[in-house]
């Protein structure tokens, strides 16, 4: 029996240091259960995605160094094969590197493996810095089996829609008893069941049982959930890790087939995954734990109005970092409702976390005297409104600066979408949770919270209050948007359109060709794409966002600011 170690790391980008320290100590865990081979991910030793520190001599330098770390340890691990993910020298034509899979045992390169298909769709851009490897199988024999590779992208074109090269194919020839395929495969709904259906539909149509091992943690924008698992012709989906923490599992392949290390049968994976809100939470928690510890943050401070969409921000920045590390600020301004003060109280004491008060009144009553005297016109209107906004902006930048906490933006999907946001005041901030996700989705994940605490968190007002800016006497978002559940049933037709999952596809598609059939309700269509098209320059300076849905603002949809549509 072929025993196999899966190491699930967190990788950070840059930290050679950090990484190969954990990968040694994975090594050596593994050597120490007896495992023949030790899987790690792609580009582990970096960290998913490096970008343009790829062209920074001294990173690759670094990189060099952290290897002959990884290959001095192995020496001392004899029989133990490590495969790990890495960037090599390209000495021949094209971008001077390749993304590598490196096959370690006893100090030495054993097999070299190069990513064939470099995507450059959503998030990706491989092909920017790396070279395609060349067509061909690669196979390496541990024991008395024969291993073939994979990296990431290579297994995703088992039907051959999407490049002209199928790896799949000469593995399929080479005829390896086991396909390892390393990879860092960011998470968004509904992926984890995608990459279960593609990879049993290849192991079956190709014959080969295939051991998928992903990375995880949060990286800027992305969340990896590792969720690695195991598939086989005749298993099926055998074995699957830990979903959004790190894991180290030992199973055991034999006659193409998975068992526990010991050679019992492994226990059969849920085939449902997490529920959409407990998935949000999750990712979203992941993200903005993984995103201050890295950036050195270990507090955060948000700026609480006492609606809905700072009261979950706040909730799941508690269920990330701990009440003790999150901070609140209520900013009343003159038209300022009761519950915007009263309802930021019950929340702040319901999450055991401070809240402090500093009003706005008479910073905007001087800023309209000061604007007044110098252009000999009132302060009123938009600018008024946008006004108090940058000025509760200011204020959090200004704690966040004398603190050195990290300023939370509250702004959700379809708000953004639209442009429903004031730039330079609720956008400050250096990450937004809630970004990703839909209003409508905003209150279904808030309920949630409710309903997993067991207790209300999260209070019944501000569930139930109109939503409202309240920068002007009586506003409410319905003054200028529709109905939150017929906005967003057209921003996610028109944002994400095919990229979402097939059922909410479906629905979105008939709620649109319903409004289309009616020359109002087609006009509403035609504003609200205009609005899209309109406020792409407020995402462009925005924040980043946690991406949850497969299409987000940011690094995976680029659009002109500049343009006709």
């Amino acid at each position: 029996m072929l025993k196999i170690a899966i190491a699930q790391l967190n990788p950070t980008v840059g930290d050679i240091d950090g990484n190969s320290g954990a990968i040694i100590a994975a090594m050596q865990r593994a050597a120490g259960q007896g495992a023949d081979l030790a899987v790690f991910t792609e580009l582990a030793l970096c960290g998913y995605y490096p970008g343009d520190l790829l062209e920074e001599a001294a990173f690759l330098d670094r990189m060099q160094a952290g290897l002959q770390r990884v290959l001095e340890a192995s020496r001392g691990l004899p029989g133990l094969v490590s495969v790990v993910g890495a960037v090599r020298a390209n000495d021949g034509p094209g971008k001077p590197l390749f993304n590598a899979l490196l096959a370690i045992r006893d100090g030495v390169i054993v097999a070299e493996y190069y990513k064939q298909l470099l995507p450059t769709y959503g998030v990706f851009d491989d092909r920017r810095h790396f070279e395609p490897g060349p067509e061909g199988a690669c196979v390496l024999q541990v024991g008395d089996h024969r291993i073939g590779f994979l990296i990431c992208e290579d297994g995703w074109n088992h039907e051959g829609r999407d490049y002209k090269v199928n790896p799949f194919t000469a593995l399929r020839e080479a005829r390896p008893d086991l396909v390892v395929s390393i990879n860092a495969s960011p998470s968004d709904i509904g992926k984890r069941e995608l990459r279960h259906k593609l990879f049993r539909t290849a192991s079956v149509h190709n014959e080969l049982p295939i051991l998928y091992v992903n990375q995880v943690g949060g990286q800027d924008q992305l969340v990896y959930d590792g969720a690695s698992f195991a598939v086989s012709p005749s298993q099926g989906i055998a074995f699957e890790a830990q979903r959004f923490s790190e894991d180290f599992q030992g199973i055991g392949f034999t006659q193409g087939r998975f068992s526990a290390a010991d050679g019992f049968a492994l226990p059969a994976p849920g085939a449902d995954g997490l529920p959409v809100a407990e998935f949000a939470r999750r990712q979203i928690v992941l993200g903005l734990q993984d995103y201050a510890r890295r950036c050195g943050f270990s507090k955060v401070v948000v700026g609480s109005s006492g609606g809905i969409d700072s009261a979950l921000t706040l909730a799941l920045a508690v269920d990330a970092l701990g009440p003790e590390n999150v901070i609140a600020v209520t900013m009343p301004s003159a038209f300022s409702s009761e519950g915007s003060v009263s309802d930021s109280v019950a929340l702040c004491r319901n999450l055991g976390i401070t809240l402090f008060t500093h009003p706005i009144l008479d910073l905007v009553k001087q800023y309209g005297i000061g604007f007044e005297g110098a252009f000999d016109r009132p302060l009123q209107g938009l600018p008024l409104e946008n006004l108090q906004a940058r000025v509760r902006g200011t204020i959090l930048m200004a704690y966040s600066n004398a603190s050195g906490t990290l300023l939370l933006t509250t702004g959700n999907k379809s708000e953004i979408s639209v442009g429903y946001c004031t730039l330079y005041g609720d956008t400050n901030g250096g990450l937004g949770l809630i970004g990703d996700l839909y209003k409508t989705e905003v209150y279904a994940l808030s309920r949630h919270v409710n309903q997993r605490a067991g207790r209300e968190l999260i209070p019944d007002a501000v569930l139930t209050k109109p939503p409202s800016a309240e920068l002007a006497p009586g506003q409410q978002d319905t003054d200028s948007l529709p109905e939150y559940e017929v906005l967003d049933e057209i921003l996610k037709w028109h944002i994400e359109g095919r990229r979402l999952p097939a059922a909410e596809a479906a629905l979105a598609e008939q709620f649109v060709a319903g409004l289309l059939a009616d020359a109002n309700g087609a006009a509403l269509v035609k504003r609200i794409h205009g609005m899209v098209a309109r406020n792409e320059y407020k995402r462009r300076q925005a924040p980043p966002i946690i991406r949850v849905r497969s299409r987000a603002f940011g690094s995976g949809r680029q659009l002109p600011i500049a343009a006709h549509y």
